[in-house]
């Protein structure tokens, strides 16, 4: 896997993935950046929740479950001195589908936390806490 990063101006940068996509990132105003995309630690965060989201997703595909929409909320902590690493990350996915069923959808996240997301499982080992909870709605 590779990646390039490229400096724009300021406190802004365009990353570009090994498969050719581009990011925008920027600093905050009060650090000489313009707002015009994610922090870095802002996108090493939706990084995580989208590796968790892609394998429960995966995962309850193959149990054959009618799901219509995942959405996962993350919150985390950082340290508050330098450097502001991660202490904690809790996702909260709310599933939505028809007739879904509960141990599925536990066992999807479960399996995602422990055994498929890279991206969790490796900012689990290097300290941060990782933490899971979920909710299941009807479809409309």
């Amino acid at each position: 896997m590779k990646a390039t990063i490229d400096w724009t101006g300021n406190a802004s940068f365009k990353a570009t993935s090994g498969s050719g996509h581009t990011v925008q990132l920027d600093g905050p105003p009060d650090h000489g950046g313009e707002n015009l995309g994610p922090r870095p630690m802002e996108l090493l965060l939706m990084g995580v929740g989208g590796c968790s989201s892609f394998d429960v997703m995966s995962i309850l595909k193959k149990s054959r479950q009618d799901v219509t929409a995942c959405h996962c909320e993350l919150k985390a902590e950082r340290a508050d001195a330098v450097p502001s690493v991660f202490t904690g990350i809790h996702l909260h996915f709310v599933v939505s589908g028809h007739n879904l069923k509960e141990k599925q959808v536990e066992r999807a996240v479960s399996l995602s936390a422990e055994k498929y997301c890279s991206a969790s499982i490796m900012l689990g080992n290097a300290g941060v806490e990782i933490s899971h909870s979920f909710e299941i709605r009807a479809a409309d």
